[in-house]
């Protein structure tokens, strides 16, 4: 059987906590990792790695923190996600909630989709796949 929506969010807490160095409180399901958290991108790879320990998964790289999409300029113009850019990223992160990165669709803001809540949606949707 599945965990509960609790479960994950104890344990992604718990994986959290350690990789970043932060207290329990401190991880809330609207936390930003790396505004609230202070994640480093290297901190990003230590995330992936704890997840897939903790809960026997595979986390393809890119899949839960999609970066080739930033980088290719047919999905950047300046520094706003293009109409196609934000499309493609969607379908790259379909666990994440873009109701407020749409409204202004800046490349600098797209960390910001990449809360405590996305990773544990992402985390409930690996394990319904397996």
């Amino acid at each position: 059987m599945a965990p509960s929506r609790d479960e994950v969010f104890s344990k992604v807490r718990a994986v959290l906590t350690e990789a970043l160095g932060v207290d329990d409180d401190e991880v809330s399901p609207e936390a930003t990792l790396q505004g609230d958290l202070g994640a480093e991108s290297i901190d990003f790879l230590d995330i992936v790695f704890r997840l897939e320990k903790e809960f026997s998964i595979k986390i393809p790289k890119g899949e839960l923190f999609p970066e080739d999409i930033l980088n290719n300029p047919e999905y950047v113009d300046e520094d706003r996600m293009t109409p196609t850019g934000l499309d493609k990223l969607k379908a790259a992160m379909p666990h994440a909630d873009f109701t407020q990165f749409e409204q202004n669709a800046v490349v600098s803001k797209v960390f910001d989709l990449i809360t405590v809540s996305t990773i544990v949606n992402y985390v409930e949707i690996k394990l319904e796949a397996a």
